[in-house]
C-alpha cells in the first residue's frame, strides 16, 4: 500500500517456529521508496522477494529498478529475502557495521541467537557493500537521500532511517508496540534510542516493522508508550526475581510472561534473552531515570 507521496509499505507474512512443528504466526514490514530509482528497505524471509518483486510490477514500475537495499538489522524476518533480491537486481546492500557479522555468516547469528527454523528464513549469507554508521546518508538519487541514525537496543547495529522528502521515519523494530512480546537485547539502550527518535520534530509518519503506519501527533504518543512498555517490563522482571531468587531464567520466563499477561507459549529463546537483557541492569529499579 502507498503511504506517501514516495512510500510504499509491504506486509510480509512469516511464521516462527517456537518449538519443533510448533509454529507462530508473524508478520514484517518492507518498505520501498519510489523515485528516480527504488530503494528497498528490509527484505522479509525467504522466498518474500517475489513478493515484492510483484507488488513492484502492479504499482508499474521494473524490480530492476531497485538500486539500493538498506536493513535496519540483521534479524531473518528482515534479512532472508536479500539474496535472491541482489541476485534478480544486483543491487548493493548496506547495514550499519555492527549488525555485518550475522548477515555475513548466518551459522554465527544461529550460534549467538538461535531460532528453530532460523535456517528456512534464511536461504544464506548476503555480502554487504556500505558498512553504515550514525549521520551517514543513502544517496537516492534526484537529489533526494535517506539520514541513517544509529538506534542499538533491538540489535547492536539497529538503525532508523529518516526521509525528510515526506517527513517519515522508518525506524524498524526500535519501537515496541506496547502490549507486544518484547524482543530486544538492552531495554536501557532502547529507551535511549526511542528517546532519539522523539526528538526529530516535525515527523508526519512513523513506520515500524512491526505496526501499521502511525501519523501526526500519534506517533509521539506511541514513542512515548514504548519507553513506559519497557520500564514496565522491568518492573515486572525485577519482581519476578524477588518473589523466586533461586528460579533460573527459563523457570523466571513464565512468571515474567504471566505478570505480563502474555501467553506461555511465548517462552522461546529470543524472548527469554530479552528478559536476561533486563537482569543485565538490574542495578536500576527506574530505567527512565537511568
Amino acid at each position: 500500500m502507498q503511504i506517501t507521496d514516495h512510500i510504499h509499505a509491504l506486509k510480509i507474512p512469516f511464521k516462527l517456529e517456537l518449538t519443533p512443528g510448533k509454529t507462530l504466526d508473524r508478520s514484517v514490514y518492507a518498505f520501498l521508496i519510489y523515485g528516480e530509482k527504488i530503494c528497498l528497505i528490509d527484505a522479509g524471509v525467504s522466498g518474500s522477494h517475489e513478493m515484492i518483486f510483484n507488488y513492484v510490477r502492479e504499482t508499474g514500475r521494473n524490480p530492476a529498478e531497485i538500486s539500493n537495499l538498506v536493513i535496519t538489522h540483521a534479524h531473518p524476518d528482515h534479512i532472508g529475502g536479500a539474496p535472491a533480491v541482489v541476485k534478480e537486481t544486483g543491487c548493493p546492500v548496506a547495514i550499519h557495521a555492527d549488525d555485518v557479522p550475522w548477515i555475513q555468516d548466518i551459522d554465527l547469528q544461529y550460534k549467538e541467537r538461535p531460532i528453530v527454523n532460523l535456517y528456512s528464513l534464511i536461504p544464506g549469507p548476503t555480502k554487504v557493500d556500505r558498512q553504515l554508521k550514525d549521520g551517514d546518508t543513502v544517496d537516492l538519487g534526484d537529489g533526494k537521500s535517506l539520514n541513517v541514525i544509529h538506534t542499538p537496543g533491538h540489535s547492536k547495529g539497529s538503525i532508523s532511517l529518516l526521509y525528510p522528502e515526506d517527513n517519515a521515519l522508518i525506524s524498524g523494530d526500535a519501537v515496541p508496540i506496547p502490549g507486544a512480546v518484547p524482543i530486544y537485547d538492552d531495554p536501557l539502550v532502547s529507551i535511549q534510542s526511542t528517546r532519539k527518535l522523539m526528538d526529530i520534530k516535525g515527523l508526519d509518519v512513523l513506520l515500524t516493522s512491526w505496526d501499521a503506519p502511525c501519523h501526526g501527533d500519534a506517533l509521539y504518543k506511541l514513542m512515548e508508550d514504548a519507553t513506559g512498555y519497557f520500564q514496565h517490563i522491568h518492573e515486572v522482571v525485577l519482581k519476578a526475581k524477588a518473589d523466586y531468587p533461586s528460579a533460573d531464567l527459563d523457570a523466571l520466563s513464565t512468571h515474567i510472561l504471566e505478570g505480563l499477561g502474555l501467553p506461555e507459549n511465548a517462552k522461546v529463546g529470543i524472548v527469554m534473552r530479552t528478559f536476561q537483557g533486563h537482569l543485565n541492569r538490574s542495578e536500576y529499579q527506574d530505567l527512565l531515570k537511568a
